[in-house]
């Protein structure tokens, strides 16, 4: 922490034409590493689940393609709002709004890191899978970013699809088709984005506001979005157990995802009851919102025990 306030608070060096000289770990916090480790579990876990699989070295590369996909649009994201960003207190240390980087630099990283990682998703596995990675970086930096953002209060709402993309692309990664597996899991991570983020904005909602931006928190109130909260709860508690009784998963994700969800549930209810909104009584958002993690992770990470247990019970009784 030390290191980076003194870095932070030092003189950026500049190049004979006045460009900032970007430190590595700034490009690395352009990439957004902390969300990254869900976009790349989720995408791992859609590859492991799906019917085939692809030789362990292809799928590295796949996944890699996956994390360095989510960096492009996470950089890309804030090569546009730097201007956002400036003016809210958690995003203000930001590579581009501390002085740290040229917006001309992060944008061609981002763009960069972009193709690259289409093109090596394509050469590692196939072209839809590669078309589908381009599909989720558009949609994270034109359809959410650029346009939705800025201009209505249901920005995370549509724009939370960016987000759902990578078990898509995992299972296309793996079997160069998409299925109606791969479909549910999209949709389960679509609806689960607005109670999540909802929970977080709750916390931020003055730096929304300071910033300009439309977000549901801001627009309609809090007491207005916890209701939205429990509202796409329960079609998400829906979705998620839906693979158990359509067949497409076992008894292992089934019982699990039962569990998970209703957990789920009853923490939105607690945000629906509390009246307060005041920060530091949003106890039950602060649940909600650290359970909300937990719950993709430890569904997802169901689901690949689920696909693999006969084949780890084959091994187990052959031995």
């Amino acid at each position: 922490m030390e290191l980076m306030n003194t870095r932070t608070a030092s003189v950026p060096a500049r190049t004979s034409t006045g460009h900032v000289i970007a430190d590595w770990r700034d490009f690395y916090a352009l990439t957004k590493p902390g969300v990254m480790k869900l976009v790349v579990f989720t995408g791992l876990a859609g590859m492991l689940a799906a019917p085939t699989q692809l030789h362990p070295v292809l799928a590295f590369t796949a996944i890699l393609a996956i994390a360095l996909a989510h960096g492009a649009a996470a950089t890309l994201n804030q090569w546009y709002e730097a201007d956002i960003d400036a003016v809210m207190k958690r995003t203000a240390d930001r590579p581009i709004p501390a002085g740290r980087m040229d917006r001309e630099t992060a944008l061609q990283f981002g763009v960069g890191l972009g193709v690259f990682s289409v093109m090596l998703m394509g050469i590692a596995a196939n072209w839809l899978a590669a078309a589908t990675l381009a599909a989720a970086i558009l949609f994270y930096v034109v359809i959410y970013t650029i346009w939705l953002k800025r201009r209505t209060p249901q920005n995370i709402v549509i724009g939370g699809a960016a987000g759902a993309f990578p078990p898509l692309i995992g299972w296309a990664a793996a079997t160069g088709d998409i299925t109606l597996m791969p479909i549910l899991l999209f949709t389960l991570i679509f609806l689960w984005t607005p109670p999540h983020f909802w929970a977080l904005s709750l916390f931020v909602n003055a730096d929304y506001a300071r910033a300009g931006v439309p977000m549901m928190t801001v627009v309609a109130g809090t007491r207005s979005t916890r209701r939205q909260m429990l509202a796409y709860t329960i079609p998400m508690a829906a979705v998620a157990i839906a693979p158990w009784p359509l067949g497409l998963a076992g008894a292992i994700y089934g019982v699990t995802a039962t569990a998970l969800s209703l957990v789920f549930l009853a923490l939105a209810i607690a945000v629906v009851r509390n009246p307060s909104e005041k920060t530091a009584h949003m106890v039950p958002e602060k649940r909600l919102f650290l359970f909300s993690i937990l719950y993709l992770f430890a569904l997802f990470g169901a689901l690949v025990v689920d696909a693999w247990a006969p084949t780890i019970l084959a091994i187990g009784a052959g031995s």
